[in-house]
């Protein structure tokens, strides 16, 4: 396998993270990065730091995969811009045949999916009912191709000390699909007060290891 420049330390961490499923278990118990600004840092100083947001959860997630010789792919959901809601990135695995997902949050929705899906819209479409506002507005609409994380050859991205902020833009750059037309979206009912209690579970506090 190539060397992307690991440390041992780094390689037995990722030698025993050998499944998604143990991936995704090693993110939900690292405290979620509050921090404000377009700063996102490679997985070797998310390890270091011990905080992590959704980019760096995927990029992260990418890297122990590629490490177990899955493709290293990620994509955006992209949400409405009226009324404005934030964008998504998950990992994106492939199990058997179908897909699945590796997703960093701090709620109680948009977390891991099983590789149970023939396709990558499939698997987008199953984030769709719980993607919406404290009002209920339901408000995913678009989605990337999936991104190879291998084609980016300017920065070692698993473990540079700069900001990675451009993989956020090239992610935005891409080709998106929509997954709804105008008279779906003017149908679309809000989601219940059940299910905006769920939303705002919180599994990190604000304030709990910042950097």
């Amino acid at each position: 396998m190539k060397d992307f420049g690991y440390t041992e330390k780094e390689k037995k961490l990722f030698r025993k993270l050998n499944t998604p499923q143990k991936i995704q278990d090693y993110l939900n118990k690292l405290p979620f990065n509050f921090r404000e600004g377009c700063v996102f840092s490679s997985p070797r100083e998310v390890i270091k730091r011990g905080t992590v947001d959704c980019l760096e959860g995927a990029l992260l997630a990418s890297a122990i995969l590629e490490f177990h010789r899955h493709k290293p792919l990620v994509i955006d959901l992209r949400s409405s811009a009226k009324p404005f809601d934030y964008d998504h990135i998950v990992a994106v695995f492939k199990q058997y045949g179908c897909f699945g997902a590796i997703s960093k949050t701090n709620h109680a929705v948009l977390r891991y999916r099983e590789p149970i899906y023939k396709t990558v819209r499939e698997l987008v479409l199953s984030y769709f009912h719980e993607y919406y506002l404290e009002d209920g507005t339901k408000t995913l609409r678009e989605y990337s191709e999936s991104f190879d994380l291998s084609t980016i050859k300017n920065i070692n991205w698993r473990i540079t000390e700069k900001n990675l902020w451009e993989i956020h833009e090239k992610l935005d750059e891409i080709k998106h699909y929509k997954i709804l037309f105008s008279k779906q979206i003017k149908n679309l009912r809000k989601a219940d007060e059940i299910e905006l209690k769920a939303t705002r579970l919180e599994e990190y506090r604000k304030g709990v290891r910042l950097i």
